[in-house]
């Protein structure tokens, strides 16, 4: 053994990331016990705080029943089919704006008014036009994630850095060439952000629009349902659910996102 050796050096080894995301669950477990301890000892005399055991109950009981099922999935559908619609139309608008300079200057000055225009501030129309029922709410859910597709597709496309530009024409790209090998792939991540807040934008309005538009099934209605009734509980549940199903949009959307981006990044 050589006696100039250094001595072993315990390897200090970083704590996985994946252990610092239990951090965040610190301050809802602590909610929730602060909560419980307030509801078991009464501090409010009132039928409106109910325990944490009688919001399990009653989650279970809806589960069971499939209450839940239906108005999770009259929710869903309708929040799909307003972001699909909306999408593909921003992306077809956010285009004709980005690429073509005499389709912006004739239109985008209206579109620009017409995105300072209040989300809600449709409703009275729409609910003249199209009733209270799916179709109404569906072009409410449109409207809610046209916009910023619109806005980040067309964004994305003009702030295209000259410089790669300059490179596809020295290479003798056609235009068709320049728009799919430069002018896209550096365009998506800001087309994406849009889609990314389209989904989420079109979530948020489909709660809006069913606790507006109040005909049919809905995780809004579950809301209304619960307050008309003073059951807190079922209040809280609804509340519960929306805030999931936001969360696993968000997380689906993210792990699309480093999909796209390795994506554009072998263009």
């Amino acid at each position: 053994m050589n006696a100039l050796a250094s001595p072993a050096v315990p390897s200090v080894v970083p704590r996985p990331a994946r252990s610092r995301r239990w951090r965040g669950l610190v301050l809802p477990a602590v909610a929730i016990a602060l909560w419980a301890w307030a509801a078991h000892f009464k501090l409010l005399d009132s039928a409106l705080l109910v325990s944490p055991g009688q919001v399990l109950q009653t989650a279970w009981h809806e589960i069971a029943s499939g209450h839940l099922w239906s108005a999770l999935g009259a929710s869903l559908a309708r929040e799909l089919t307003g972001f699909a619609i909306g999408t593909v139309s921003g992306l077809v608008l956010g285009g004709l704006l980005g690429f073509l300079p005499v389709f912006n200057r004739l239109v985008g000055p209206s579109f620009n008014t017409f995105k300072q225009i209040s989300l809600f501030a449709w409703i009275p129309l729409i609910s003249v036009w199209f009733g209270l029922g799916d179709t109404a709410k569906v072009v409410f859910l449109s409207l809610a994630a046209l916009v910023p597709v619109v806005v980040n597709t067309c964004d994305g496309i003009r702030r295209v850095p000259a410089a790669f530009l300059e490179v596809a024409r020295a290479f003798g790209y056609t235009r068709w060439q320049t728009i799919v090998h430069v002018v896209l792939p550096a365009a998506v991540p800001s087309i994406f952000t849009g889609i990314y807040l389209a989904l989420i934008y079109s979530w948020l309005a489909t709660i809006g629009a069913e606790y507006l538009l109040v005909a049919g099934q809905g995780v809004g209605n579950l809301l209304i349902e619960g307050s008309e009734h003073f059951r807190m509980d079922l209040v809280i549940v609804g509340m519960f659910v929306i805030g999931l199903v936001g969360w696993l949009m968000n997380a689906s959307a993210r792990v699309f996102e480093r999909r796209i981006a390795r994506w554009s990044g072998r263009l």
